[in-house]
Formats: structure tokens, C-alpha cells, sequence
């Protein structure tokens, strides 16, 4: 009997990938009954730039500290390989390489309220399931009705712990020579100061 493999995707800037990133696809993977999650790191994301000039290579790598020593999670450089924008190309170069499985796309409903603005959504809606993370100070009713409006059985709203950690504060905490321990993993934060990203000039 063929067993369904479920994957899921977290894609992102990751500048820096931090504990909230962890948290989400954790409980994603437990909520979801995922296989693995895969993280990928943006190369060009069209909706938002990348911040204080961190190379690709540099949030790559960041990334892979981050998830290293949990077997359950995984960083592919699918994006950054073949200069990929678009979720959709994403997914389907994910698809192409995973036959077979079922793709669960993790995203903050932040992402969701926006979805319709994204490159093709009703394709990518054909490619996978949405796994929405509520973000704080949302309003669930609202965010459950948006996801309603894509339809219930390809949009789930996580019931995760909503965690208030955001790369934009990270940055700035270290711009300002604050402490970022606790609020990314242990080898990230070695990585950040050893390399002295996001310090004033």
C-alpha cells in the first residue's frame, strides 16, 4: 500500500531565520502530520526586498544552522539555484522533484490577506494546500474568513502558539547592539556576530 507523503514548504527571506520560523513549522509538522519541512530561502521575493544587503548565500546558510540537528526539517536552495520568484514556479519545480507527495505551503496570514495580489494564486491552489500561521494581534475571525473565502479544503488556519519574534526586530536589536539570544537558535546567533551582519556602520 502506497503511503501519502506530505511536505511542507516554508519559504522566506530568513534574514535571520529565527525561533519563531522553528516554532511554526514544528507545530505545522504535528498539526499536519508532515513528513519534513522543507525551508527555502528567497532569491528575489517580489513582494518584498531583502534588507540590509544580506547576499543569498549568506540567509542560505543562516538557514542551514538553523534547522541543523532536527531530522525533520531540511533547507533546499531551489530558489536561489535557479533564480526563481514566484511561489508557483516554486511549487512546481518542488513537485517535479517530489512525484507524488502533497505539498502543504506554510505562510503567515499576513501572506494570506495579500494572496490574491500573489503571482497566480488559484495555480498555485492546484499545487497545494495552504497552512495558514495567525500572526499577532490578528483578528482569527477575519483571518479564518479569508481563508474561507479560498475555500476550506485548501486553506487550514494553524491553531500554533503565536510567537512575536520578527526578523525586522532581530536586525534592529543588533543595529543598536541589543541581545538577540533566545530569539534565533544558538549557531545563528554565533554566525550574526561572528560575521557582524546587521551592525551599524
Amino acid at each position: 500500500m502506497n503511503v501519502e507523503r506530505r511536505l511542507g514548504i516554508l519559504g522566506g527571506s530568513f534574514n535571520p531565520p529565527h525561533v519563531g520560523h522553528l516554532m511554526i513549522a514544528a507545530d505545522a509538522c504535528a498539526i499536519l502530520q508532515l513528513e519534513k519541512v522543507v525551508f527555502i530561502p528567497a532569491a528575489n521575493p517580489p513582494h518584498k526586498a531583502v534588507e540590509d544587503d544580506i547576499s543569498a548565500a549568506v540567509r542560505l546558510e543562516m538557514t542551514r544552522l538553523a534547522v541543523s540537528g532536527n531530522e525533520r526539517f531540511e533547507v533546499s536552495s531551489v530558489e536561489i539555484d535557479g533564480g526563481l520568484r514566484y511561489t508557483l514556479d516554486t511549487l512546481a519545480e518542488i513537485d517535479r522533484q517530489c512525484v507524488g507527495c502533497r505539498l502543504f505551503f506554510i505562510l503567515g496570514s499576513d501572506s494570506l490577506m495579500q494572496f490574491d495580489t500573489w503571482h497566480r494564486p488559484t495555480a498555485i491552489l492546484k499545487l497545494c494546500h495552504l497552512a495558514v500561521a495567525p500572526r499577532p494581534g490578528d483578528d482569527l475571525r477575519t483571518v479564518e474568513q479569508e481563508a474561507a473565502r479560498w475555500g476550506r479544503d485548501t486553506v487550514t488556519v494553524l491553531p500554533t502558539t503565536v510567537v512575536g519574534v520578527s526578523s525586522r526586530e532581530i536586525r534592529r536589536r543588533v543595529r543598536v547592539g541589543g541581545s538577540i539570544i533566545y530569539l534565533v537558535p544558538e549557531a545563528v546567533e554565533r554566525y550574526i556576530t561572528e560575521h557582524r551582519l546587521y551592525a551599524a556602520t
